[in-house]
């Protein structure tokens, strides 16, 4: 190799995906991964690009701003997108994948490669001289989150999430419970556990007077809105749940024929659908009060726990503030961020931004830069989003949509069909950006 090897830190989606853009340009990367040597709170297998939270990737219809993003991914040789897709589990429209084969997948297909090396050790300190992708997402650890933070001058921030239970379907009451999709769209691949009105307002306010885990005494609780734990929403109101999470439309229950007061979702967790993902119910009760309250929903009452729902502090960095539209940091273009440590939020938005550092590290290995991609598609409009002024003032983590797209000047017309019209207009603007970079 004419150059040494770039370093990345995390082995995390983003982490792989950055990786392997070096990897396919002919480039040595060395990926750092704390694991087994330590876990984080959230982390439970030894494998790299390990999913914490849902085994959902969200919804892969392209009229959508998580499907846009997906296809933009796929046509840029995306290596999570091709094993997500490799691995996935029936889930609707959405795209979901058993975890383990997924993650067991990632990891064999970087290790097939020569100029892979995995090193499994704990990184404290950034390398100042070496190129270096920081990949450590959202669960950095605390020795290198300080480090990071004293680099940074204090531009640090973090929030809280939490991760949902996953129950064994075997332990399921299957007489209570029923397959459906909403209004018998697609494939019946949701398991719906169904309340009447006393049940739902019972369950409400359990959730509500159940014991929490309590925040250390010198942490902030900041929790980000696209990921609310279901008690913090049950908080909100009475019917907030009823019209989240616990939505009931376009659910028949075909058992008596009428529409339930709430329903619990429940998604297959991986192919052999032994185990069931609980849909929305990312939670911060402690791990007793989990089973006493979960088990109050009609089907659920001798429910069996695979993995019960737990919260951890997830990790940002300023980005406006301090990176380049490059991902690389303003005060040392040897260091990248990518991730949800830049403050995009999701499995696919991490994705993105690990390919793009990727893309970006091998442009000036090549003695090049390259152009940001548009905010016209959807890579381009996370990418300005994290990196431009004017999201400064009130960063906060940012999930894909469609309102984040370079406007779209159009005449009032349908949500749909504008819908469409930004992803016809995205797709050729990714494909023009890909032709001038040359990324074919």
């Amino acid at each position: 190799m004419k150059t040494s090897p770039v370093i990345i830190i995390g082995g995390g989606l983003a982490g792989c995906e950055a990786a392997w853009q070096l990897i396919q340009r002919g480039y040595a990367v060395h990926l750092m991964e704390m694991k087994p040597q330590k876990f984080s709170p959230a982390h439970k297998m030894e494998h790299l690009a390990e999913l914490v939270c849902s085994n959902s990737l969200k919804s892969n219809n392209l009229d959508s701003a998580p499907g846009l993003l997906k296809q933009e991914l796929r046509r840029l040789n995306s290596l999570i997108l091709s094993v997500a897709d490799q691995t996935a589990v029936a889930a609707g429209s959405a795209l979901a994948v058993d975890r383990a084969e997924f993650a067991k997948n990632v990891e064999a297909k970087l290790k097939e490669q020569k100029n892979f090396t995995l090193i499994r050790t704990e990184v404290t300190q950034i390398p100042q001289d070496a190129l270096t992708i920081v990949a450590t997402g959202p669960l950095t650890s605390d020795p290198l989150a300080q480090s990071i933070n004293q680099m940074l001058g204090g531009s640090y921030l973090y929030f809280y999430d939490a991760i949902a239970p996953i129950i064994e379907a075997d332990s399921i009451n299957m007489d209570k419970v029923y397959w459906a999709s909403r209004y018998d769209k697609g494939t019946p691949d949701y398991l719906n556990c169904p309340l009447c009105e006393e049940e739902y307002k019972r369950f409400r306010q359990e959730l509500l007077e159940g014991e929490k885990v309590a925040a250390k005494s010198f942490e902030e609780v900041r929790h980000f809105e696209g990921c609310l734990p279901i008690e913090v929403l049950a908080m909100r109101g009475e019917d907030t749940l009823a019209f989240g999470p616990m939505k009931p439309v376009g659910l028949i229950n075909p058992k008596t024929g009428a529409m339930p007061y709430a329903v619990v979702q429940l998604r297959r967790e991986n192919i052999s659908g032994n185990f069931l993902n609980m849909v929305g119910f990312q939670t911060k009760l402690t791990w007793p009060e989990q089973k006493r309250i979960f088990r109050l929903i009609p089907g659920l009452e001798n429910a069996e726990f695979a993995r019960l729902g737990s919260i951890h502090r997830n990790t940002y960095i300023h980005s406006p503030s301090l990176l380049q539209p490059s991902l690389q940091l303003k005060t040392n273009h040897n260091i990248f961020f990518a991730g949800q440590i830049t403050g995009v939020e999701g499995y696919m938005e991490s994705t993105a931004m690990g390919l793009l550092a990727g893309l970006n590290s091998a442009a000036i290995l090549e003695g090049k830069q390259l152009q940001p991609p548009p905010p016209a598609c959807a890579i381009g409009a996370l990418l300005h989003y994290i990196t431009s002024p004017a999201s400064a003032a009130n960063f906060q983590p940012m999930n894909i949509n469609f309102g984040i797209l370079e406007h779209l000047p159009v005449k009032k017309m349908k949500k749909k069909e504008k819908h469409i019209l930004y992803v016809k207009r995205a797709l050729q603007a990714l494909n023009d950006w890909m032709n001038s970079q040359h990324l074919n």
